[in-house]
């Protein structure tokens, strides 16, 4: 006779993680929005759970950098910030530039092959009119490039960087630099790998870095203007 198996009880954690997973994605999705108040009574009512995990999971998020707590009002998502992304992009450049030598000096065959794959994952979406396909497939060809290099606590730091920009920032103030632009930059920046090539590499990639910061500023810029927003 055969036993039954038990199915596994969720503990507090996985709820809590569970919950995180869920708002993280309603940011993705721009369910929820720069300068929004939250109410973990309304999260909860969406994701179908008790509002103790979701409190957990607002709190991972504050820490995070992408919702504050004001005493006896509750949370509210932070507001854009030119100076923010600003900052972002600059720290960004330091991390997957300083990465990439000891990168090119590691890739094997096998380290290529999923880079390729990457760099063909993101050629194929950006052709989609969806924004956040686009999003997702850059953000996994600079994280595979960064975690070829195996230096785990920078990649954890570009992964947070990553977060803050993906999930604060609309896809349509990140994603206004030339399509054509960032396939040849990416291209490019693949090809210098395969060859060893690190000074191109690394020219490469830092404009690459720049350009979008540069668009991601204008965009920035334009919209607090419209809005009548002084930059902070």
């Amino acid at each position: 006779m055969e036993k039954k198996i038990k199915a596994k009880k969720k503990s507090k954690d996985d709820f809590t993680q569970e919950a995180y997973m869920g708002i993280r994605r309603m940011f993705f999705l721009n369910e929820i929005i720069p300068g929004q108040k939250v109410s973990y009574g309304d999260l909860a009512k969406r994701l179908e759970m008790s509002t103790t995990p979701v409190i957990q999971a607002l709190k991972r998020l504050e820490y995070q950098g992408l919702v504050r707590h004001e005493p006896n009002r509750g949370y509210y998502t932070e507001n854009i910030s030119l100076k923010e992304i600003t900052e972002i992009y600059e720290f960004r450049e330091l991390i997957e530039t300083s990465l990439l030598p000891k990168a090119i000096s590691r890739i094997d065959t096998k380290g290529l092959k999923i880079l390729k794959k990457a760099l063909d994952n993101h050629l194929e979406a950006v052709r989609d009119i969806y924004l956040k396909e686009r999003l997702s497939k850059d953000m996994e060809f600079h994280l595979v490039l960064a975690q070829l290099s195996g230096c785990t606590i920078q990649i954890n730091t570009l992964k947070s960087l990553f977060d803050l920009l993906y999930l604060k920032y609309r896809g349509n103030i990140l994603f206004v630099t030339p399509m054509d632009t960032v396939d040849s930059e990416h291209t490019k920046l693949y090809e210098y790998i395969a060859e060893c090539d690190v000074d191109s590499a690394t020219k490469i990639l830092k404009q690459h870095i720049s350009n979008v910061k540069k668009h991601a500023i204008i965009s920035i810029e334009r919209i607090n203007k419209e809005k009548n927003i002084k930059p902070i």
